[in-house]
């Protein structure tokens, strides 16, 4: 099992927003990574998937950054319009769409299939976020691979800052990216 460590289109996006990212940027990139490898893993890897997956994972939770809020889906489903329509690919739309809009998603997608790139996603994000206590049916090895090749760089801790931040001003929404 392969690790991608390198993928051109992912690494120029998240450039592009390296100010906003600021001392984050490093956990984030890694974080982008790791759901790329998760994602890949559980799906068949031709250019077009492999792209879509990359612009999924560098605009899903960039929302927190550039937007600078933990309600973030909306910017973050945003960014990754303009920059589709931006680079002639808004027949990706769609699909790049539904992957960040649903990546919180606790239950499976009902009405697509298992291996429908929505649910790949959730899934890889899942694994992530986790450490790995989620692993659905990918590899244990491969996980702990892929999280020793990339490590955290705090992003993990991050998240539990920008909860209790969340929580302290939005109590009864302490988590509004979340779906059922």
């Amino acid at each position: 099992m392969q690790i991608h460590d390198q993928n051109t289109v992912l690494d120029e996006l998240l450039e592009t927003y390296r100010d906003a990212l600021a001392g984050d940027f490093d956990a984030y990139r890694n974080h982008c990574y790791r759901v790329l490898n998760f994602a890949l893993i559980q799906c068949e890897n031709t250019a077009d998937t492999i792209n879509k997956i990359a612009i999924a994972a560098a605009f899903h939770d960039l929302g927190i950054w550039q937007a600078r809020t933990f309600d973030y889906l909306a910017p973050s489903r945003r960014l990754a319009r303009d920059y589709l329509i931006a680079s002639e690919r808004s027949d990706w739309i769609a699909d790049v769409d539904i992957m960040i809009a649903n990546h919180h998603k606790l239950r499976r997608h009902r009405h697509l299939p298992v291996d429908a790139l929505p649910e790949v996603f959730r899934r890889a994000d899942w694994v992530d976020v986790s450490r790995g206590v989620l692993c659905f049916d990918l590899p244990r090895t491969f996980v702990a691979d892929v999280m020793a090749h990339f490590p955290g760089e705090g992003f993990h801790k991050r998240l539990v800052q920008l909860t209790l931040k969340r929580m302290m001003t939005h109590p009864f929404s302490p988590l509004p990216m979340m779906r059922l």
